[in-house]
């Protein structure tokens, strides 16, 4: 299956503390949030045989991030039209297949092993990472969307795979995909937490 790194947000909720920067282009210990994503997707491609093509969907709200990513010869832009995430995911999904890894430019701490994991769990099906609701407000980070799953409120992570069948939820507890830099106080936890 191909990946697929959304980064063409407009980063609203984010700008009061990043100034004009775009939010991929923002730094968490000195490195760019679609840096450490697109780092985490494509040490999973080397390791295994899962991912074929990473790519970076970005937008006309992001065009220093396109810029940045022109010349990493490990990811294919895809210019969306930037009319919503859903709108632009659709739009990207339509590109490069399904199933496909879907991942958000804005988890930090995100790890090969993570999405290996979501890709072996899906097993070409959809599938939908998610993480207790508890632990993000034990984080102090925010929660933009949370869902009731099993009895438990839960949190997506923005790490998915879209498949040809139903959506599966997975409920991981790790802290490292709690972290989902949407507003000024996710980025000051984050940058707590690597210093830390």
């Amino acid at each position: 299956m191909n990946a697929l790194i959304m980064c063409g947000g407009k980063g609203t909720r984010l700008r009061p503390a990043v100034g004009d920067t775009e939010k991929p282009l923002v730094e968490i210990g000195d490195k760019p949030l679609i840096d450490r994503v697109a780092d985490a997707v494509w040490r999973a491609k080397i390791r295994g045989d899962t991912i074929e093509t990473v790519h970076a969907a970005v937008s006309p709200a992001t065009p220093a991030t396109a810029a940045h990513l022109h010349d990493d010869d490990r990811i294919r832009c895809l210019e969306t039209a930037g009319e919503g995430y859903v709108a632009d995911l659709t739009a990207a999904l339509d590109h490069v297949g399904r199933p496909a890894l879907t991942v958000t430019a804005d988890l930090p701490f995100l790890t090969a092993s993570h999405v290996e994991r979501a890709s072996r769990v899906a097993g070409g099906d959809s599938l939908t990472v998610c993480v207790p609701a508890s632990l993000t407000a034990s984080l102090g980070v925010s929660a933009e969307t949370a869902i009731e799953h099993e009895q438990r409120t839960v949190v997506p992570t923005g790490l998915n795979v879209v498949g040809k069948r139903s959506d599966e939820r997975v409920i991981w507890a790790d802290e490292r995909l709690a972290f989902n830099i949407n507003r000024p106080s996710d980025l000051d936890r984050a940058r707590g937490y690597i210093n830390s």
